[in-house]
């Protein structure tokens, strides 16, 4: 995600940048005035997350002829449209509305890609491990809301959480830095020789979560084999419980980047509630509650802001999107880890009624959201995809305790597992673990693709 090595050619179309530039000067169809949220009332947080998620949505053409289903306009990658369609599925969950229910499911199944994985053809060659946890994270929201599943014969959400789990543990490499996973999946992508914190952050949610839902204890022995494994390396500091960024295998990972990012820090807050509330162990739930007290250095006067970059107006494309994982994961600890509740609300609430209401004010529909909330001189003239995730995922998370938790299996939670389902080409050994034959085969995939382009680069050359 944080694009130190970025490889990706941004999905760029006349159309999709004319659209990304002129979308703040028009209004949105849902209000036409700056909007007042009383964080006491139900009625008034939905129709703030209302306002946002139009405003978000404004972002989207993949049902033109021009777009790529799920994919958001330039210069948006795909990673990012796994978050942005988890937080409209949340919006969904939280205030009941409907009206992108339908895109929400073809959205899931038409990025599934054609071993039911989140690796889809038209994003494989440049697909990061933490581009492929985002969009299983979408799915195991879907299974742990109880969403409407999928046709007969499509692929389900658990199912597709499953897939993407065994994929992305086969890639474990002990090789290097004693474990971890690489930023990226093939090594012929700039960046395969860092292994990033958020990658591996992923994998431990992932496998936190489908061990609450599914009840299988090989699911917590990943998850336990992750947060030690980032310990050991040093990306989580215990001493502070803050999460740096990642380290190279260059230098067998013994120099850390130590950039702090919100979701890195909400992500592994969140996996260990996950396996607090599963498991019951208090160790997790100190574990929980110590990353909250670190993620301390991302709230300024009860603000929510992105300490690396926001106040130095440097934050990129993507990191403007982090807060909204830091406001959804923040939602979930509270529900799943009671005794962070109040914490948790009170910096929901402080950053919703003296950061986002203000912010939220740009455009002339006066209801744009802006990138940063913590100076309190209202909008500050900037706009996008992000910022309104933003504002929709810190709103609508103050609506958790209105709602029932995570589902499980055994309490309602209704989507197939890959033992009800199989996926088309391939036979699936449950619970996933890497093989001798996945890692061949990874190689031999890697070997061939990197044939191609040097065939590519000599027909190019003659």
């Amino acid at each position: 995600m944080v694009r130190v090595f970025s490889t990706r050619a941004p999905f760029t179309t006349p159309i999709a940048v004319l659209v990304a530039l002129v979308l703040p000067l028009f209004s949105f169809s849902a209000t036409s005035s700056a909007l007042e949220i009383d964080v006491t009332d139900q009625d008034s947080i939905k129709h703030a997350a209302y306002v946002f998620v139009h405003g978000l949505m404004s972002y989207y053409n993949g049902n033109t002829s021009d777009g790529v289903i799920g994919k958001f306009v330039s210069p948006y990658y795909w990673w990012e449209a796994g978050g942005a369609w988890g937080s409209v599925l949340d919006y969904w969950y939280f205030t009941g509305d409907e009206t992108y229910n339908d895109q929400l499911v073809d959205v899931i199944v038409g990025n599934a890609g054609p071993d039911w994985n989140f690796m889809p053809t038209t994003e494989v060659s440049t697909e990061g491990n933490d581009d492929q946890a985002f969009w299983a994270f979408l799915s195991m929201e879907a299974a742990e809301r109880n969403f409407t599943n999928p046709a007969d014969g499509d692929p389900q959400y658990l199912a597709l959480t499953q897939a993407a789990f065994d994929s992305m543990a086969a890639r474990w490499d002990d090789y290097y830095c004693g474990g971890g996973l690489h930023w990226q999946i093939y090594q012929f992508n700039t960046g395969y020789n860092y292994k990033n914190t958020i990658s591996n952050a992923g994998l431990f949610m992932i496998a936190a979560r489908l061990a609450r839902y599914t009840d299988n204890s090989t699911y917590l022995e990943w998850a336990e084999r992750v947060y030690n494994w980032c310990v050991d390396i040093g990306f989580i500091d215990l001493d502070y419980y803050y999460i740096y960024d990642g380290a190279s295998i260059t230098n067998n990972c013994t120099e850390i980047s130590k950039y702090q990012w919100s979701y890195n820090a909400a992500i592994f807050m969140a996996g260990s509630a996950y396996l607090y509330n599963y498991t019951g162990n208090s160790d997790w739930l100190t574990i929980t509650e110590k990353l909250l007290g670190g993620l301390s250095i991302f709230f300024k006067d009860g603000i929510m802001y992105e300490v690396a970059c926001e106040t130095v107006q440097r934050c990129d494309t993507d990191q403007l999107s982090f807060k909204a994982y830091l406001g959804r994961f923040m939602g979930e600890t509270a529900i799943l880890a009671p005794s962070t509740y109040s914490t948790i609300m009170a910096y929901l609430e402080t950053t919703v009624e003296n950061g986002i209401q203000q912010s939220c004010t740009g455009g002339s529909d006066n209801v744009t959201c802006g990138s940063t909330w913590i100076e309190d001189k209202g909008w500050d003239d900037t706009w996008g995809l992000g910022q309104q995730m933003s504002a929709l995922e810190v709103t609508q998370n103050l609506l958790v305790s209105t709602r029932p938790g995570p589902y499980t299996q055994k309490n309602g939670g209704s989507s197939p597992d890959l033992n009800e389902t199989g996926t088309p080409s391939t036979t699936y050994v449950y619970p996933g673990t890497a093989t001798t034959g996945d890692k061949a085969g990874a190689g031999i995939v890697t070997v061939l693709a990197l044939l191609f382009m040097v065939m590519i680069v000599w027909i190019l050359l003659r």
